[in-house]
């Protein structure tokens, strides 16, 4: 139970941080002109996400880990956006897992879908083992967030690190091309 708070503790506080987290966030602000549906969100514990995570079919990955308490990931989400829009047609799957915590699906993470009208799937991680799924995404990873796994049947590697879209798409072409 200690192991839990503590880890509780350290997700509030492991976001990796950036000197230009204001950008971040008017990156994101999003003109209205018309309501739109916020996609039901697929709540998962890391059995569910398990698959997600290993398929071998003819698709590249991308898969973002992110919450909406982060200001780095918040600032990077457009270019995963982008990155869905541009190569949606190209054999390739953005998928967003949020890490943000369950009492704040309604309250905060729906109406942040909405507000910046995210299109890429939305995968909600909701599951206190972290302990035994963080090293399983990858060994390399301690926790802190954003990260990105980008995969297909050839190739996999994991990034503990942000991106601006050039970096982003020149990662993917590596996988693509």
């Amino acid at each position: 139970m200690k192991l839990l708070l503590i880890f509780l503790i350290l997700l509030g506080v492991s976001c990796k941080t950036d000197k230009h987290d204001e950008v971040a966030l008017k990156l994101l602000t999003v003109e209205k002109t018309q309501s739109i549906d916020v996609p039901s969100l697929e709540i998962l514990n890391y059995a569910g996400l398990e698959p997600y995570l290993s398929k071998e079919d003819s698709l590249t990955y991308v898969v973002n880990f992110w919450a909406t308490w982060c200001a780095p990931c918040v600032k990077e989400l457009p270019h995963f956006e982008k990155l869905n829009n541009q190569y949606k047609n190209q054999n390739v799957e953005v998928l967003l897992v949020s890490l943000d915590f369950p009492s704040q699906y309604d309250k905060k993470l729906k109406p942040f879908i909405e507000k910046h009208q995210l299109k890429s799937k939305i995968l909600v991680l909701d599951d206190v083992d972290q302990n035994s799924w963080i090293p399983k995404v990858d060994s390399n990873w301690d926790g802190a967030i954003p990260v990105t796994l980008i995969y297909n049947k050839r190739k996999r590697q994991f990034y503990d690190r942000t991106f601006d879209y050039a970096e982003l798409e020149n990662e993917l072409k590596q996988f693509i091309n």
